[in-house]
């Protein structure tokens, strides 16, 4: 007991390092491709790793109307539950650190935590445009957990209905059943509309575009983020680049669980680096789907059509692919 204890606190730092190397790679591989898909040059892909050193050295900066203490924690909190997720997934074909039973919703409130932050930060900071931005970003955050709750809850009640044994709210379990294979036509067709449903979540998550009221440089000067500077600024940057490998690898575990081993009949190291690499590669397509693509193909929207946007359309979209499924799972049940 006190050896797994021991190990599972080792793992830790090693993760979050992990997590943090590879959410600012592929913001620089996403920022890199971006540009190239708009006709530029664009940045190296080592550019957000220079980002955060120069924040770092930079001079940190407290507004003197922000309430400082709360303006000083949220960055740490946003980055702190980031990490903290990534625990509780199964990264690259390993098993989650914190596995458990209930984890999938404990990662659903988790998920609500750095964004909250962001919030709670924009309001602290004193500042007319950041207090905006924060209200937008809290409608924005008000808007998409619901369809990304009902995306998430359809796999839970598709795998209970089918094996009624299962923790089914275990993300350990969930990636360890591939939801596919288990469906008929309309299931594959509802779980491929949920899966697009989660994809068009990713931007509003992470504050891309087009789903980026709550910064708006052009309204708002930078909006929620705008009296953030140095140490502060890296730590918000560092957070959502941990994030944008949470979102990602939380889709992966949900609907694209599978690796090479199994099917090459690799074991042992070799079949483990095969998963790790599968996996790094399916985590590219997910953020070039979730992130590249739409903020390259959408203009930034107005805040009222990011609320039809997730309230309408996303949430319609999840109802269907869920209805699909229950439709699905009882004419084969009959």
């Amino acid at each position: 007991m006190i050896e797994t204890i021991l190990y599972k606190t080792l793992l830790v730092p090693v993760i979050a390092v992990i997590g943090i190397a590879l959410g600012l790679l592929y913001k620089g591989i996403d920022r890199r491709l971006a540009a190239r898909m708009q006709a530029r040059t664009g940045p190296p892909i080592v550019q957000p790793f220079r980002d955060v050193k120069k924040l770092m050295l930079k001079e940190n900066i407290v507004p003197r109307t922000a309430v400082k203490w709360i303006f000083n924690l949220m960055p740490v909190v946003a980055l702190s539950a980031s990490i903290v997720i990534l625990l509780y997934l199964p990264v690259g074909g390993f098993t989650p650190v914190m596995e458990g039973h209930g984890d999938l919703i404990l990662v659903l409130y988790l998920l609500i935590i750095p964004s909250l932050a962001l919030v709670i930060g924009g309001f602290a900071s004193g500042s007319p445009y950041a207090t905006v931005g924060a209200q937008r970003e809290m409608v924005t955050m008000l808007s998409y957990e619901f369809p990304l709750a009902i995306s998430i809850v359809s796999i839970a009640w598709l795998l209970s209905s089918l094996n009624p044994g299962l923790a089914v709210f275990s993300l350990g379990v969930i990636s360890g059943t591939p939801v596919f294979g288990l469906v008929g036509p309309l299931g594959f067709v509802g779980l491929a509309i949920l899966f697009l449903v989660l994809l068009f979540v990713m931007p509003g998550q992470l504050g891309k575009v087009p789903f980026d009221a709550a910064e708006a440089e052009t309204e708002l000067a930078g909006g929620v983020l705008v009296e953030y500077s140095g140490r502060n600024l890296a730590l918000f940057y560092l957070a959502d680049a941990v994030k944008t490998i949470v979102l990602a690898s939380l889709v992966i575990a949900l609907f694209l669980p599978f690796g090479l081993s199994g099917p090459m009949g690799l074991t042992g190291a070799l079949g483990t680096a095969a998963d790790a690499l599968f996996y790094l590669v399916k985590l590219f397509a997910v953020v070039f789907a979730g992130s590249t693509f739409i903020r390259v193909a959408v203009a930034r929207l107005r805040i009222t059509q990011v609320v039809k946007a997730y309230w309408g359309y996303a949430t319609f979209m999840a109802l269907l692919g869920l209805m699909l499924i229950v439709i699905d799972v009882f004419s084969r049940v009959v």
